[in-house]
């Protein structure tokens, strides 16, 4: 039989390649080592998109760039030919903030001072590699600047009233007076880029940047209220050096997508938005990699109702559904009932709970849980087989 393994992370606790190393382990054991096994590690464009490039034929890339908070970071991003994969998080990441490092609480401090320069700069990296397709995978940011921060790592200057420059953070922006792009990177015109986000907020009000995500990031709610007004600004500033396609990318749906990064590259950098999982689905080949295929397996850390908005398991079902191959999810735990499941497409799920209740080492022991679970199911595929994929009903498990 050939067996397709498509996961996401186990957020907490596993990167999609270890999930797939895993469950493969035990998927052999159960048959003696006589299944095919194709690995491919997805992610929703989000953490774990890296991943999920490298485990495709990119090659991992690294380069120093700024931090969130002005710290050094080394950080990676993947290339193959002329396209490059950006996870912004490597670079301008909630997890790079110093107290939420050490399993802290980001505070209003980093809320309102975290830049994406660093996301800048890799981009930088990107096209000295010789990368003019872009895909900027946006996702756990520190930062709530607009993007202004991705700007000055391209070259842009964010000047007050007296010609200075403006300090990192989108709280400065309050004192924003004009943008200068004499020096902006010129290989950005032959350059296009992918916004490979899940989020459709605009940049300002009530569903923005900073009223949905800053609290995520430390901001209290007069940090709220300052840096929407600080936005507005740069929108206002941005129109007058571009003109009103400025204003009109403020209000376009994943304007507001990792602390308004994605403003500055609909806005500036001309970026499309397309959902992540469709993005990561079509750099993986996953479509032609499921010829043949008996089985497909996908899922991730806690599979519900959140994961039927698009998720990386619904994203995978859909792909093997077309070429009529039935899926299957494992997960660390599950709110889905049968007929749940069914409506999504999934044969059936494993869960790690329903080997060990006690979620906290579930989190702990998910590698060896995993492999339990890959022999579970490789016993039940052997009892049911013959079978192929166009005989669903006997790959039940």
């Amino acid at each position: 039989m050939r067996v397709v393994i498509a996961p996401d992370k186990f957020k907490g606790s596993l990167s999609a390649p270890e999930v797939c190393s895993h469950l493969e382990k035990g998927l052999q054991r159960g048959a003696g080592g006589n299944l095919e096994v194709v690995r491919i590690p997805v992610a929703d464009g989000g953490e774990g998109t890296l991943d999920a490039a490298v485990g495709s034929g990119f090659t991992r890339r690294s380069a120093t760039v700024t931090g969130p908070t002005g710290q050094p970071v080394e950080a990676d991003f993947a290339v193959r030919g002329h396209e490059a994969v950006i996870e912004m998080a490597t670079a301008s990441g909630l997890a790079l903030v110093p107290g939420v490092q050490n399993g802290g609480r980001p505070d209003s401090a980093a809320a309102t001072n975290a830049t994406s320069l660093g996301t800048g700069q890799l981009i930088r990296a990107a096209l000295d590699a010789g990368c003019r397709r872009i895909i900027l995978g946006v996702g756990g940011s520190a930062n709530t600047d607009g993007g202004a921060g991705l700007l000055q790592g391209l070259g842009a200057r964010f000047l007050d009233s007296r010609n200075n420059e403006l300090p990192p953070g989108g709280a400065a922006l309050a004192n924003l007076h004009s943008i200068d792009f004499t020096d902006f990177e010129p290989r950005l015109v032959d350059t296009r880029f992918v916004l490979a986000s899940d989020v459709d907020n605009p940049l300002l009000g009530a569903q923005g940047a900073a009223a949905v995500f800053g609290p995520q990031k430390g901001a209290t709610q007069q940090d709220v209220g300052m840096l929407d007004a600080a936005l507005a600004r740069f929108v206002e500033v941005l129109a007058r050096e571009i003109g009103f396609r400025a204003v009109k990318a403020a209000e376009a749906p994943g304007a507001g997508a990792a602390g308004g990064v994605g403003y500055a590259a609909i806005a500036v950098l001309a970026a499309t938005r397309r959902p992540g999982i469709d993005v990561v689905l079509e750099f993986t080949g996953l479509a032609d990699r499921l010829a043949g295929a008996d089985l497909v397996i996908t899922g991730e850390g806690s599979l519900d109702e959140q994961s039927l908005l698009g998720k990386t398991p619904m994203g995978v079902a859909r792909a093997a559904a077309a070429q009529g191959v039935p899926v299957i999810a494992v997960c660390g735990r599950t709110t889905l009932d049968p007929a749940e499941a069914a409506a999504a497409g999934f044969e059936d799920i494993h869960a790690l709970t329903a080997l060990e209740s006690d979620v906290n080492r579930c989190i702990a022991e998910a590698g060896p849980l995993l492999e339990q679970l890959g022999t579970q199911i490789s016993a039940g595929l052997a009892a049911n087989r013959p079978a192929t994929a166009s005989t669903k009903e006997d790959l039940r498990v």
